[in-house]
């Protein structure tokens, strides 16, 4: 292990990778790096993505819209490797500068419109087609409290806490503590509100449900950073509860796998273009028709 102590000079200079999982994607610079244009498919939604938590928030909304019967939801899906820098290409920068998954274009309108941020594609599809956002004010205002904190808290969880429990090249007890501090009160928060609530801002199922679970659900199911045992995520039995009920609804099983490059090869569709995509065309289904040809 280094010298944990740093001083840092009078001007940062960038003069080599910081190192951890995602150094060699890591850079003090906006902007493409390389010409690459992006696909697209037949239908008006072009989704580009991949199955991390933030883009799992955008393939479960449009999932559940679809199954709500919402022909106008339906929708081209195309991975964006993140670890191999495709979000760099220029065709991604152009539809996001900020260069991070998930990326929406609307081609419905003319001009296309271009949206990114997740929290804002769920605002975005839920105003769009008139679902899963309620209309009574103060509904709608709570939807949205719960929608804006899990953008402000989702950072110290993922670029706090999994950065420097799961990431980081060396293991440092003072960000892992004062992470893991602050995660366990967000799940407390959590936990208090799901204590007299069905759902995260009341009985209805809404797009706050949609963005918290893919990083608060899949924390507690021991799915990102296998940290459920050192944070003691069975104690949060509310957050729990909520967690296994989202798990069984048809839209969320579906949209976990869309744009998902890894794990159980059932449960991986790299590209979605059609409803029977996630009967044919999973990973498993494409070895097994190469292994026949």
């Amino acid at each position: 292990m280094s010298d944990p102590t740093y001083t840092p000079p009078k001007v940062w200079k960038w003069e080599s990778e910081s190192g951890g999982t995602f150094a060699k994607i890591n850079r003090p610079i906006a902007g493409p790096t390389h010409d690459q244009e992006l696909p697209v498919g037949e239908h008006p939604l072009q989704l580009y993505s991949l199955a991390t938590p933030n883009g799992v928030k955008v393939t479960v909304m449009l999932e559940e819209l679809l199954e709500q019967g919402i022909k106008g939801a339906e929708y081209d899906a195309y991975p964006i490797k993140i670890g191999d820098g495709d979000q760099f290409g220029s065709g991604f920068v152009e539809v996001n500068p900020n260069s991070k998954i998930p990326a929406l274009v609307d081609r419905s309108a003319d001009p296309a419109i271009r949206v990114f941020e997740s929290g804002n594609i769920l605002l975005y599809l839920a105003e769009k087609f008139g679902a899963f956002l309620p209309k009574d004010i103060a509904k709608r205002t709570e939807t949205l409290n719960w929608l804006f904190w899990q953008m402000g808290s989702a950072p110290m969880l993922g670029g706090g806490f999994g950065h420097f429990y799961a990431y980081a090249p060396e293991k440092y007890e003072y960000p892992i503590n004062r992470y893991t501090m602050e995660v366990k009160r967000q799940l407390d928060v959590l936990d208090r509100q799901l204590a007299n609530n069905r759902y995260i801002a009341g009985d209805e199922y809404t797009i706050a449900d949609m963005a918290i679970w893919p990083w608060y659900g899949a924390l507690v199911a021991n799915k990102v950073y296998d940290a459920a045992e050192f944070l003691e995520a069975h104690t949060y039995s509310n957050v729990v509860r909520w967690m296994e009920e989202i798990a069984h609804r048809p839209a969320v099983r579906r949209g976990r796998m869309v744009n998902r490059t890894w794990g159980e090869p059932e449960e991986q569709l790299h590209e979605r273009h059609d409803a029977s995509d996630f009967e044919d065309k999973t990973q498993d289904k494409l070895a097994a028709i190469l292994g026949h040809s």
